[in-house]
């Protein structure tokens, strides 16, 4: 068992917190929303408010937030978990941030002889209830053999990507495919309806033509068709669409920054970034057929 601190307790970190419980470790938990930390007190986590006294009893922290901003905040400064941070810690960071923030974090725990991992997720809320996220993580080989227990217990699926910052590249490039294809199946099953094809019909064919993709075989955003997805309940994320958003204007900058040419998302970031203007920031990205 080990002592292990969790930073940020929302729709992602709560059950992520909640599967580390499960598996036998003390957990301590922070969130500035006290209601967040509360729940996972009734599961049997420690509320720590202090964020310098978690980091000198913590073998591991996590932090799983929403900006690179709120990262830096919490990690750096006199303030910070690193400057304050318990001998050999070993920090894992599993929001989704640009990369030159990562790698600046990778440079500072280095410099406070801190083991730290970028290790962002995919699977949305149900892949974090159901203990089956994905990890994408960032980092030196040996940090990673040390946190693949810890990452087990939280995912079905942990792949090393590289060095510092190749995790959240990875997270970056996946997500960019991912708003583009959700667009995609909203946009050919507009057409579809238009044309009169039932959408029973369409999603039997396509799945199981050359049109299948995640987007439309495990997150269908028609109502009524796969169980447990967000268009089933008024489309309550999920993958909230100023997330996606977030995502996509990330791996714009990433794009700029490498001069590399991603016109398809560019459209992408567009059209979420008007769904979003339109109040629907809050409601699952597949919520986005209803806009088109």
């Amino acid at each position: 068992m080990q002592t292990i601190g969790f930073i940020g307790l929302g729709h992602m970190g709560n059950p992520m917190a909640h599967h580390l419980l499960q598996a036998g470790h003390k957990v301590l938990v922070h969130d500035v929303s006290t209601d967040a930390v509360k729940r996972l007190v009734k599961d049997g986590a420690i509320a720590q408010s202090d964020l310098i006294a978690m980091a000198a009893i913590a073998d591991v922290i996590i932090t799983m937030v929403q900006t690179g901003d709120q990262v830096k905040d919490i990690c750096l400064g006199e303030q910070g978990i690193f400057s304050n941070a318990k001998k050999d810690l070993l920090y894992l960071d599993c929001s989704s941030i640009d990369i030159v923030t990562t790698r600046l974090l990778h440079e500072e725990a280095q410099k406070y002889h801190i083991a730290m991992l970028d290790a962002p997720v995919s699977g949305g809320v149900a892949g974090a209830e159901q203990g089956g996220l994905t990890f994408m993580v960032g980092g030196e080989a040996k940090t990673f053999k040390q946190a693949l227990p810890i990452l087990e217990c939280m995912g079905k699926k942990i792949v090393h990507a590289g060095d510092g910052g190749s995790g959240q590249a990875a997270k970056i490039c996946n997500n960019l495919l991912l708003g583009i294809s959700m667009i995609g199946v909203c946009e050919a099953f507009t057409l579809a309806d238009r044309l009169g094809l039932d959408a029973r019909k369409f999603f039997e064919i396509s799945s199981n033509a050359s049109g299948q993709c995640w987007s439309m075989t495990k997150y269908c955003p028609v109502p009524n068709i796969l169980e447990n997805v967000p268009s089933n309940h008024n489309y309550e994320p999920g993958f909230m669409a100023k997330m996606m958003l977030k995502d996509l204007r990330l791996g714009q900058h990433a794009a700029e920054a490498v001069n590399a040419s991603i016109p398809l998302g560019a459209v992408a970031t567009e059209l979420y970034e008007l769904f979003v203007n339109q109040g629907a920031g809050e409601k699952d990205f597949s919520g986005i057929i209803k806009m088109l």
